[in-house]
């Protein structure tokens, strides 16, 4: 075991998932079934292990909480502000991707309570600095042409 004079940060991956329901564009959330945060809603995400990578992580996440897979993600930002998560210092990795089916079932597991889509018009109280996160991961998708 090794011990560094310097703290070290936690690091974690949030994935931003959007579809097309008609007209209107969703995003993915999850209920948050533990603290901080505990029943606010979130991007489905979590820590990175330390044996994985950014990639892998953020897969596993996204299956583990929602039990959606094979999405491709694209990396758009890094999240890092110094009191991002009230437990310790976390930087986030975020990732996007677009659902292409329209009636894509979600189920909570793991550590979310719930899944669910939201029309990004009409989101509700997010945990963390999952607005921001939501947002920046909007303009990504118009940029990719995706709504």
């Amino acid at each position: 075991m090794f011990t560094y004079q310097y703290p070290r940060p936690a690091v974690t991956v949030d994935a931003l998932i959007f579809r097309k329901s008609g007209t209107e564009v969703e995003v993915l959330l999850i209920r948050r079934g533990n603290p901080p945060f505990k029943d606010m809603w979130a991007a489905p995400g979590g820590f990175i292990n330390i044996d994985e990578t950014p990639e892998d992580a953020v897969q596993r996440e996204l299956m583990e909480e929602t039990g959606i897979s094979g999405i491709k993600l694209y990396q758009y930002h890094t999240y890092g502000a110094v009191n991002r998560d009230p437990r310790h210092r976390t930087i986030s990795i975020a990732y996007a991707g677009i659902c292409g089916n329209s009636d894509q079932q979600v189920i909570g597991g793991d550590d979310a309570a719930e899944a669910g889509w939201f029309k990004v018009g009409k989101l509700p109280l997010l945990a963390f600095d999952h607005n921001e996160v939501v947002s920046d991961a909007l303009t990504f998708g118009e940029t990719k042409g995706w709504f």
